[in-house]
């Protein structure tokens, strides 16, 4: 069987975001999104996805490049000068690595999220993290371990699998094994998780064209296709992700067919019928 997950992420980040997320789920193949609790436009997304029941949300954690949930003064060791995530992923790998209290203020970060995204009301359909954060072993061993506590049943492992006309996506050996090692702890944990992945290649640029190409060549299995929507461009959108075509995602979204063999679902609705 042909199994289709469609993902936004950054649902919450802006405006713009929220309203493509809206409309790809009422007139196009969206199926879920992947909620940015702590981000400046999260209670906008949240009313949104209450008025779109079929549309399953999950958690985008957030701990590179964002706004904690947390109060900055009690993460100290995990943001910047002005309270925010930085950017630099290698100085945050190391440090969950070699520094226990670093680690203790990150699964308290952790657990504020789940925790905030309980308080939505809305069913945690899955998780995954900003910039794929949760390919860290530390992140992704919290993550799970954290997110059982809050229902978690799902998880998205990030490794695109290889399809003709598709991108050449070569994982450097650190991160391949670490793809290995967040699989088998998802599924030691009884986690269901996508077994091919679409979007790690054409991040940020998943046109029509592309779309259309990877639907195509759908692998049998349970395959998840992100994406990065928005309606327009914003300063936000300009300055964080100043290459992504936000708007042609969002179009293409609106206007794919795919081929009716091809089941859209969402991660609730595959576990329930494993």
């Amino acid at each position: 069987m042909l199994r289709l997950i469609t993902t936004a992420d950054d649902f919450g980040l802006t405006r713009g975001v929220n309203q493509a997320v809206s409309e790809a789920a009422a007139r196009g193949i969206l199926t879920t999104a992947s909620l940015m609790v702590s981000a400046p436009e999260a209670a906008d997304a949240v009313a949104r996805a209450r008025n779109l029941p079929a549309l399953a949300v999950g958690l985008h954690l957030v701990v590179i490049e964002g706004t904690p949930t947390l109060p900055p003064e009690t993460i100290p060791d995990l943001v910047d000068t002005d309270g925010r995530f930085p950017s630099d992923q290698v100085r945050l790998g190391v440090n969950y690595f070699v520094r226990p209290h670093v680690r203790r203020q990150l699964a308290a970060e952790i657990r504020a999220q789940f925790e905030a995204f309980r308080a939505t009301g809305l069913t945690l359909d899955h998780a995954n993290a900003h910039k794929h954060m949760h390919l860290h072993p530390t992140v992704g061993s919290l993550l799970i371990g954290i997110g059982r506590d809050y229902g978690l049943r799902a998880v998205r492992i990030p490794a695109e699998t290889p399809f003709p006309r598709g991108p050449a996506v070569r994982l450097g050996g650190i991160l391949r094994r670490w793809t290995g090692i967040l699989r088998r702890q998802a599924r030691q944990a009884g986690l269901l998780c996508n077994d091919h992945l679409v979007g790690l290649g054409w991040t940020g640029h998943m046109t029509l064209p592309r779309v259309n190409a990877a639907l195509a060549a759908l692998q049998p299995g349970l395959t998840e296709m992100y994406f990065h929507p928005a309606t327009q461009r914003d300063e936000t959108l300009a300055r964080l992700m100043p290459e992504y075509e936000h708007f042609a995602e969002y179009q293409a979204l609106l206007s794919a067919r795919p081929d009716p063999a091809i089941r859209l679902t969402t991660f609730g609705a595959s576990r329930n019928m494993r």
